[in-house]
């Protein structure tokens, strides 16, 4: 049997064929972990796990794979990254949505506890507060709007379940509209940064849903990150919640405007109708900052700089599209044209 215990410690990174993902689980190694990634590819690249860590291809939503791991290296460290983040679309994928974001994560969290583990670190979602007061803080009730938000609060009340009876430590992040290099430009539903590059690569318009004055704060890979990986090193961080990301909110339409300048081409926007979302989306990261160091350096402008010259050498890559639908009642126009087209 394989442990780190003894040497290194052993960590489990969920999703680390991914975006935020496949960043973890190298500041993992950087701190001299063993690495598992576990990734079903749906979102993520092999090419992009970072060596030295081993890949297994399959989901968190099968329960003998995911003991199997369990038993095989004892995991001292979970890092739960795996989710379909799709955030608006999970209205309209709401079964997809919670066997992937709810039970997969129930899955791992089973295992931590009969392992032993010593800490479940998970990544959440700034969603889960939904339309709150600004800026959103730890110390707010979230009352998420959206199916997926709800799923990752479900997991965030679980976890502290879990902690009261069986004492599995654990540490939640709520990132927010997080971008940089392994982005997944190809995916048409999230990551509007991705979305937007991929577009003017390809040489159409930029979409934009509504009036475009919707605001977030966009926060780069680097600022996000290496706090996660961290995290399980510093004690006063066990069973807390951090918002992580940037602080700065800028509507969708200066967004577009910073990543045509970044890529030096003419490009046009495109709006479309609007659709249910929360308008403004921002923190309070005063308790991340305060007990993780944790405050955003890189400001917009230079992270879409650094995001267009790594977007200009990887290019896009195709991206699973919805065919089934589940709940086809008020999907945005643009999406279905999406559907049908891929679907035929």
């Amino acid at each position: 049997m394989v442990s780190g215990r003894d040497k290194h410690p052993c960590s489990l990174v969920t999703g680390g064929a991914g975006f935020i993902g496949s960043h973890v689980a190298r500041h993992c190694l950087e701190q001299g972990h063993t690495v598992i990634v576990l990734d079903d590819l749906s979102g993520g690249f092999a090419d992009q796990v970072p060596e030295g860590a081993r890949l297994v291809v399959g989901s968190v939503t099968d329960v003998n794979l995911v003991a199997g791991l369990f038993r095989q290296y004892r995991f001292d460290y979970v890092y739960h990254l795996a989710a379909y983040a799709a955030e608006v679309l999970s209205h309209y994928i709401r079964r997809f949505n919670y066997e992937h974001n709810l039970l997969g994560a129930i899955n791992l969290i089973n295992e931590a506890v009969n392992h032993r583990s010593r800490c479940f670190v998970f990544t959440s979602t700034i969603g889960v507060y939904g339309k709150g007061q600004l800026p959103m803080s730890e110390d707010m009730v979230p009352m998420p709007e959206d199916p997926y938000g709800i799923s990752k609060y479900a997991v965030e009340l679980d976890l502290a379940a879990a902690f009261r009876l069986y004492g599995l430590p654990y540490i939640i992040f709520r990132p927010h509209n997080v971008y940089g290099e392994h982005q997944n430009l190809g995916d048409p539903y999230r990551n509007v940064l991705g979305i937007f590059m991929n577009q003017i690569m390809a040489g159409r318009p930029l979409p934009v849903f509504g009036d475009g004055e919707q605001t977030r704060a966009f926060s780069y890979i680097d600022d996000v990150a290496p706090h996660i990986a961290r995290s399980v090193h510093i004690e006063k961080a066990y069973n807390q919640v951090f918002n992580i990301g940037a602080i700065r909110p800028y509507t969708v339409n200066h967004l577009a405007r910073v990543i045509i300048e970044a890529f030096g081409v003419e490009a046009r926007v495109e709006h479309l109708p609007a659709r249910e979302e929360v308008y403004h989306v921002y923190p309070s990261l005063d308790k991340a900052i305060r007990l993780l160091n944790a405050e955003p350096r890189i400001g917009l402008e230079e992270g879409v700089r650094r995001m267009v010259a790594w977007a200009r050498q990887a290019g896009s890559r195709a991206s699973k599209v919805f065919t089934d639908i589940e709940v086809s009642l008020k999907l945005p126009p643009y999406w279905a044209s999406l559907t049908e087209v891929h679907g035929k």
